[in-house]
């Protein structure tokens, strides 16, 4: 009887080379000038000569002891916090809605979801400057009712925030609740649940996955986001990414704005994985 010899297997090869390319692609347009930003933010600077050859910490100890950078960024992380609230409140409903329609009406709303994205960023937030402005219906029915101006206040950062946004929230938890079963909510109105218990105990356990994706998504394009708080915050409501802009193009103290820029990525990750444990443990344990 012959004996088979076993051939060496060689699968993980083709797979390798194959991603060599995507791998560089990331190492250049990610990693490499994310290095060159962090090596920048630690340069010496004057503003007289400007970069000087050496390293220094002057830069992160100038931002982590002033109360004028500190307040900059505790009004950028409650915005972006807040804004991720709204769209979790608007965007699970509006996304269980939408799982529940039939399949014509499902598209319809669905690319009425999806249009903002197709238009600029800009002309959205040159609208909603419209609409806050002064003499705008907004502006003016704030105005009668004593709320004072609306444009150029955190609400207008979050009213524009939270229309970019939305749509990023309504997708992840769609896609979840694209896999609950609709008889396992049949099943929970056969043990006599109310509409409230089936919602609570059978449908959020098992949108929460899409809640964490978008919340995740939500909170750090907010917390980065330059052209919204740029246009309808004004020049006075600074945000963490208009201030890094300023400090680029403006004082063109470039090792000051990479400094800002790499502490707001930091506390961006800091934040962003505190919250995943958070829900994921809260998450497994409404599982049991």
């Amino acid at each position: 009887m012959s004996t088979l010899t076993a051939k060496p297997r060689s699968d993980g090869l083709p797979a390798l080379l194959g991603s060599l390319p995507l791998t560089l692609l990331f190492l250049t347009l990610v990693l490499t000038p994310l290095a060159l930003t962090l090596l920048l933010s630690f340069a010496q600077f004057d503003y007289n000569t400007g970069i000087q050859p050496g390293y220094t910490l002057d830069q992160y100890l100038q931002v982590l002891t002033d109360g004028y950078f500190l307040e900059i960024f505790w009004r950028t992380f409650w915005i972006a916090a807040l804004t991720t609230l709204i769209c979790v409140l608007i965007g699970a409903p509006e996304a269980y809605i939408l799982s529940r329609m039939s399949k014509p009406w499902r598209s319809i709303f669905l690319l009425a979801v999806l249009s903002p994205l197709l238009i600029s960023l800009v002309v959205r937030a040159f609208g909603w400057s419209l609409l806050l402005g002064p003499s705008g219906p907004l502006g003016k029915t704030a105005a009668a009712l004593g709320l004072g101006p609306l444009l150029y206040t955190p609400t207008a950062i979050i009213i524009g925030l939270v229309h970019v946004m939305l749509p990023f929230m309504v997708i992840p938890v769609w896609t979840s609740l694209q896999k609950l079963d609709p008889t396992v909510e049949q099943a929970a109105y056969s043990l006599n649940a109310s509409r409230a218990q089936t919602l609570w105990r059978v449908v959020l356990p098992q949108a929460m996955p899409g809640v964490l994706s978008g919340s995740l998504i939500v909170f750090g394009l907010s917390a980065s986001s330059f052209a919204i708080p740029a246009l309808l915050g004004g020049r006075r409501l600074k945000m963490v990414a208009t201030i890094v802009y300023d400090e680029f193009l403006t004082e063109l103290n470039w090792p000051l704005g990479a400094a800002i820029a790499m502490l707001l990525l930091v506390a961006n990750v800091i934040i962003m994985m505190s919250y995943n444990r958070v829900v994921e443990r809260s998450y497994r344990r409404s599982l049991g």
